[in-house]
């Protein structure tokens, strides 16, 4: 039952979505446009920096279990968990970057 119910509100919502968007005049309001742009830009850097601690956070956790089965290998893990959780950050950067990069849209 929970599938059908998932799968008719799936299919209304593929189908109502789209006209509605459609339904807009042709003439736009730029402060709509604005408005989007502000919005995907929050919301890119808030679901990137998100991510970006889940990802740092497991990163750490997973390294600090392999130190605490075997602290012998303390030298082996920490080059690659600083390796790993640089390259989560830039992720979380270049998300930055794009964000700026939209807002600087908003003055032109």
């Amino acid at each position: 039952m929970k599938k059908k119910l998932l799968a008719l509100g799936s299919m209304a919502f593929t189908f109502l979505v789209p006209s509605i968007a459609f339904a807009q005049d042709a003439a736009s309001n730029e402060s709509d446009v604005h408005m989007m742009i502000a919005l995907a830009a929050g919301l890119g850097i808030g679901i990137a920096a998100f991510g970006g601690a889940l990802g740092q956070g497991r990163t750490a956790a997973a390294a600090l279990e392999g130190i605490a089965r075997n602290p012998n290998a303390s030298g082996k893990l920490f080059t690659p968990m600083i390796l790993g959780l640089a390259l989560i950050e830039s992720l979380v950067i270049y998300s930055l970057v794009v964000s700026l990069m939209l807002m600087g849209n908003l003055g032109g």
